[in-house]
Formats: C-alpha cells, structure tokens, sequence
C-alpha cells in the first residue's frame, strides 16, 4: 500500500476540482490548492502526517488570502429605484386592500402602486394609510397612527 496516499491526494484533487467546475461558486477551489500541495509533498516522499499538514496549512492560507477578492467579485450590487422613498409616506387607498382577496391599491408620490396590507386589516378606498415597506412591486401598508 505505498501508493495509497498519492492515490488519495490525486482522487481528492480530481474530485474537488470537478466540484469547483460543476457549481462555479469558490467553494472548494482553496480544499484543491490544499490537495496538490500534498499531492507534491507526497512525491518528495514527506511522512503522511506532514502531508495532512501541509494540505490544511496550503488550504487555510489560500482561503485567507483570496476571500478579501472573492468577496469582492461575489458582492452583490443593490441598485437604488428611490421607490424606497415611498416607505414612511402616506398613501391614500385607491382600491380596497384585501390581503384574502389579493386585491388593493394606493396613491402614494404620484403612482398608482398595487398594495397590501401589513396586518391583514382590509382598508377601504380613499381611507389614509402609511407606508410600511416594499416587497416586490407592492407596497406593504398599515393604518395610520
């Protein structure tokens, strides 16, 4: 059995890279740097502990080192709509609000908005309303204070 490890090292290497090819998420590209330097530390005859070593060290830096540039690559962008300029403001109803029904509208800064409420009250048309957040394209209400 004095090939099992390289056989090990070159199995998990194969594995882990195909696994990085499959999702395209950095998952385990930092797990195969680890392997292929214990792959090479395997064929300069290191002892089998030193080689698990050296795969988790190689491992541990890689990921240390690229997450500050995966992170940056992966940082996902909001893009502002100013449609969140709506949350706090008073709308006024122009179609009852009936969570049940799945039906309401309001008029809030000049748009017709489609909305429901936060509580499952039913609001009726022209009663006043504020704001409470956005989901989606419909805003989400709750009664006046």
């Amino acid at each position: 059995m004095e090939y099992a490890m390289l056989i090990f090292w070159i199995v998990l290497l194969v594995v882990l890279v195909i696994v990085e090819a499959v999702t395209a998420q950095l998952v385990t590209i930092w797990f195969a740097a680890g392997a292929a330097a214990a792959l090479i530390s395997e064929l300069c005859g290191l002892q089998e502990w030193l080689q698990w070593v050296i795969f988790i060290a190689v491992s541990a830096v890689a990921l240390i080192a690229t997450r500050p540039l995966v992170k940056k690559a992966t940082k996902k962008t909001i893009q502002p709509t100013n449609a969140d300029r709506c949350i706090g403001q008073t709308a006024v109803v122009t179609e009852e609000i009936n969570n049940i029904e799945g039906k309401g509208q309001v008029h809030v800064n000049g748009v017709i908005w489609t909305a429901r409420s936060s509580d499952g009250s039913v609001f009726r048309k022209d009663e006043r309303v504020t704001v409470d957040s956005i989901e989606g394209v419909k805003l989400i209400v709750k009664a006046q204070n």
